[in-house]
């Protein structure tokens, strides 16, 4: 009986991954980087360390003075930030069930609800990058509720950071699974 798996070409997930590669260097080449040059920081977004309030407040204020590194905050919140969430969870997504190990996850069966958790979360990724996007937009262009936009920005950009960081982490697992099997695996 086919799987899921063997029904996903490999250059769907292949098209995913360029697609994905693509907006990502449009975002960090035309919005990242010069935004950078423009208000002397990093946007909040692509902070890998942890951030509060307090550098909320103060973006707010920069962008505030700052009107051309707003509109590229802006600017890239509807452009290629808009379409990234969406084609990096389809590839994540798809990239998973393309490389699920026959039936087995590391040569050990796993409880449906792990297994149910890990497809879950390309999907937990793509739902925390909409809400950091439109609680983004709403800090920063002037939105009235961003007290409470501030309290929990920094929550979902840790969850979509650790979703796709674990995503990625268990794609390449399963893609080593598939190219080099444990010893202890029967052979037929």
């Amino acid at each position: 009986m086919n799987d899921a798996s063997s029904r996903i070409p490999i250059f769907v997930v292949a098209l995913l991954a360029a697609a994905s590669l693509g907006l990502f260097a449009w975002m960090l080449l035309g919005f990242v980087l010069p935004f950078c040059d423009l208000a002397k920081t990093s946007m909040l977004e692509v902070r890998m360390g942890p951030y509060g309030a307090a550098d909320i407040g103060a973006m707010r204020d920069l962008l505030g003075k700052n009107q051309p590194a707003l509109d590229l905050l802006n600017a890239m919140h509807h452009g290629p930030d808009l379409f990234f969430p969406a084609i990096f969870t389809a590839f994540l997504y798809t990239a998973l069930l393309k490389l699920r190990p026959a039936g087995h996850y590391f040569n050990r069966p796993l409880s449906p609800a792990v297994i149910a958790a890990i497809y879950a979360l390309p999907f937990v990724y793509g739902l925390s990058d909409y809400v950091e996007n439109i609680l983004t937009t709403n800090i920063f262009g002037g939105g009235v509720e961003w007290g409470f936009a501030a309290t929990v920005l920094p929550w979902f950009s840790t969850i979509k950071f650790l979703a796709a960081a674990i995503c990625l982490i268990v794609i390449l697992r399963f893609a080593l699974y598939r190219i080099v099997p444990p010893a202890d695996r029967d052979t037929p």
